[in-house]
């Protein structure tokens, strides 16, 4: 669908890469957690905006390589598939940390959507993610079209995924991350399901 490979399997990954709980997402947390609603969007259009500008280095970076050499294409997908499975097998020996330093209430939007936004930007595994995660579901003769969908598809999927933890999830999410033994298992689910789809993908790719 859209020219995505495995769309299924696309959706999926990227619904996977949302719960696992990172940076961002606790911003987005403490934000809500001391300013309300209002300060959670605001965190969450700062991680969407910093996410936007990696991943449009990432794409300008795969057009160049999709047209340029498609052997470095193909192994750039099996690098992918490797590389979901490395995350997974960290996921799978990471112990839980507790957040600290969380953000003093009384806050604007504004200061939380930079803060949000400043922490993003600092995470440049976030480029190597995406320049990883995209060619597991392109063809080398894709079009810088399906890269466009593939972006709309990633940034509508977090939108939806953050604002719902906004609305509705805050309070649930901040009791599970005092809990140790829960958010342990959360991770190590994880884990395991990032190291299938490095192994799923990496046979569809061959």
């Amino acid at each position: 669908m859209f020219d995505i490979q495995n769309y299924p399997s696309f959706i999926a990954a990227v619904l996977l890469f949302q719960l696992i709980p990172g940076p961002g997402t606790l911003a987005i947390l403490n934000a809500t957690a001391r300013s309300g609603v209002g300060a959670g969007m605001g965190a969450v259009a700062g991680t969407l905006v910093g996410d936007l500008i990696y991943m449009f280095a990432a794409v300008a970076g795969l057009a160049a390589i999709m047209s340029a050499n498609p052997h470095l294409f193909n192994a750039l997908q099996w690098f992918g598939a490797g590389y979901l499975a490395w995350i997974g097998l960290r996921l799978l020996r990471m112990l839980p940390t507790s957040a600290n330093g969380m953000p003093e209430p009384g806050k604007t939007g504004w200061v939380y959507f930079r803060q949000a936004f400043a922490v993003s930007l600092t995470n440049p595994k976030v480029a190597l993610f995406f320049v990883a995660f995209f060619p597991l579901f392109l063809r080398a003769d894709s079009s810088l079209a399906t890269l466009g969908v593939m972006m709309l598809h990633v940034t509508g999927l977090s939108l939806l995924y953050q604002g719902g933890l906004v609305l509705l999830g805050n309070a649930v999410a901040r009791r599970l991350a005092s809990l140790p033994a829960a958010r342990r298992v959360a991770t190590r689910l994880a884990g395991i399901a990032l190291i299938g789809f490095g192994a799923k993908l990496a046979l569809s790719n061959r």
